[in-house]
């Protein structure tokens, strides 16, 4: 078998619209460089992702010079959208965190409600004192992490895709499969391994940058949305619940938090030290 390689990078300038694929990404304590650090929110200020709105699939947020992107869907002309500039925050709602953010310019709210049918804001995590707490149950004391559901990188294998897809190949929903690796969103990609090996990791280093294998990641409904054509389906987590079940969550991939800061770039070897 061939020694583990990174084989993809990816970063989500808007946290659940579609990913962007890159040679390299610099790694900062809280995540990738230019991955997610915007995101929508509702008329109460609470997150908007993909489990409410899996249109934002059709969407792509690529970055524009100076921290600012460029948003382009369906039919629709694009739109650049600047950093907003430092003033007046916003108190909004990721998930259990409460955090303080700016809005972006008015016409990028009516480009992305109109597109989606629905009312949100776009908003933008502009300084590094307003990052979140990782959980303390896996994190260092004042560890943070950017807009990410809970940790700084996510990482996957390919050939625990390529078991998963035989999975789903012998089930109920065989139609359903193979699946590609954007259903998962990882933001590192390993080749080179056997499957699920990534279980059995606690310490790993990707080129020169070294990160802990902290958590296993929990799986939700985005992973049964068509990432290009935003319809659902049953799988993965049909086959997941029946043979990656731990308690409740069902898992796929591996929450990272890096212990040193660099830059990953597709081809790097992949060291499992603990």
């Amino acid at each position: 078998m061939p020694s583990p390689e990174l084989s993809a990078v990816h970063i989500h300038p808007v946290k659940s619209l579609a990913a962007c694929t890159v040679a390299e990404a610099a790694v900062e304590p809280w995540g990738l460089g230019g991955d997610r650090r915007w995101m929508l929110v509702d008329t109460t200020g609470k997150v908007v992702t993909q489990r409410q709105q899996p249109r934002m699939a059709l969407i792509s947020a690529v970055p524009a010079p100076g921290g600012g992107i460029v948003l382009t869907a369906p039919g629709r002309a694009a739109l650049t959208v600047e950093v907003p500039e430092p003033g007046q925050t916003t108190g909004v709602v990721l998930h259990s965190s409460r955090l303080d953010v700016v809005e972006a310019a008015g016409s990028a709210h009516a480009w992305l409600g109109e597109y989606l049918g629905a009312e949100v804001r776009l908003v933008h995590l502009d300084a590094p004192d307003r990052r979140r707490l990782i959980d303390p149950a896996y994190a260092r004391p004042g560890e943070t992490v950017n807009l990410a559901d809970g940790f700084p990188l996510l990482l996957t294998t390919l050939a625990s895709l390529d078991a998963l897809n035989a999975l789903i190949a012998d089930g109920d929903h065989a139609g359903e499969g193979p699946l590609p690796m954007n259903r998962f969103r990882p933001n590192a990609v390993v080749t080179g391994t056997t499957a699920w090996a990534e279980d059995d990791w606690s310490r790993l280093s990707i080129g020169d940058v070294t990160f802990r294998v902290v958590k296993p990641c929990a799986r939700c409904v985005v992973t049964t949305t068509d990432q290009h054509t935003g319809r659902r389906g049953a799988e993965p987590l049909r086959t997941l619940a029946r043979h990656r079940r731990s308690g409740k969550d069902l898992l796929f991939g591996q929450n990272l938090i890096p212990d040193s800061a660099g830059v990953i770039r597709v081809g790097d070897p992949v060291r499992v030290l603990d």
